[in-house]
């Protein structure tokens, strides 16, 4: 008896992906119009990495709590603390992020006011019996400017070059339905990271240019098999034929989105509270991604109105 998932998926399915359009760019629509809403009234919880400020690294061996570290932190009076843990292979120790913000001043005056409160950080940690100082660092504000700059004009480039790969591969309405797919993916999860206030550092840039990358690959397969078919079949309505193409490569999207699942869920879970935000960026931008391309990029070709005698030129 054969129990291998390939033999369990459809291969010849025929779900109407095209005949819920309407309703599926409708769905879309609504999600970048709440992500946007979202982000301009809640914001993004940017990490130390992108509003700058003190951050200590401990180690503890007893039963120290984040709230614990909080109330400490909190009786320096120097601004609202954040703590999380940090996860630690070994389960008899645990290790806190403590961070405070950047302090105020200018120039040399807020020079020092940061490596006085960075100082004053160090003294109440270390006055803690059990807890291990493993290091502090201080991000000025100018650093973190510069990062969230470099940061989104990496995803901007991304995007950019996307675009550029597609027109050249396949045609210009290729590359249009693929670009609005890949920024409904970077909204959406931006979006959701306002929802959930979870923190955004590099580490989430870097889940979301991956993302960008994931969810092109997956683009890119539907739209080859799009090609494929409209050469084959030259009598057939364009919508039939975007429908066929979903379904001929509906085994290949789940078998891929399964697998990168599974790996992505156990970061999540065991990987520590450094990596959670990777993690859940990557599990956000997999499910998003595979959602764009069968009900965004792909209904798009029928919009862009794409021609059949385009389709023999490119690779």
């Amino acid at each position: 008896m054969k129990l291998a998932l390939i033999n369990l998926l459809p291969t010849t399915a025929k779900v109407p992906f095209i005949r819920v359009r309407f309703m599926a760019l409708g769905l879309s629509a609504l999600v970048l119009l709440f992500s946007l809403f979202e982000f301009a009234n809640v914001g993004i919880n940017f990490g130390i990495d992108f509003r700058g400020g003190i951050q200590a690294e401990v180690e503890t061996s007893n039963n120290t709590t984040t709230e614990d570290l909080r109330t400490l932190a909190t009786s320096l009076d120097l601004g609202d603390p954040r703590v999380q843990g940090a996860g630690n292979s070994d389960p008899e120790r645990q290790t806190f992020l403590v961070s405070l913000p950047l302090q105020p001043g200018e120039g040399m005056e807020g020079e020092q006011a940061n490596q006085t409160a960075r100082q004053a950080l160090q003294e109440a940690l270390a006055s803690v019996e059990g807890l291990e100082l493993r290091g502090t660092t201080v991000i000025g504000g100018a650093v973190s400017r510069e990062l969230i700059f470099t940061g989104f004009t990496a995803i901007g480039v991304a995007l950019f070059l996307m675009l550029i790969y597609i027109w050249f591969r396949f045609e210009w309405q290729y590359s249009v339905g693929a670009i609005v797919a890949l920024i409904h993916d970077v909204i959406a999860t931006v979006g959701m990271f306002s929802v959930t206030q979870m923190t955004f550092d590099l580490a989430t840039v870097a889940a979301i240019l991956t993302i960008v990358g994931y969810s092109m690959n997956d683009t890119v397969v539907v739209y080859d098999r799009i090609r494929e078919n409209l050469r084959k079949y030259k009598k057939m309505p364009l919508a039939d034929v975007l429908n066929l193409s979903i379904n001929d490569t509906l085994s290949r999207t789940i078998l891929t989105s399964a697998t990168t699942l599974v790996a992505l869920i156990s970061l999540y879970l065991i990987g520590g509270a450094s990596l959670q935000g990777f993690a859940f960026a990557m599990i956000w931008g997999v499910l998003i991604g595979t959602y764009s391309s069968i009900f965004v990029a792909a209904p798009l070709l029928l919009f862009t109105n794409v021609q059949r005698e385009g389709t023999q030129s490119g690779a």
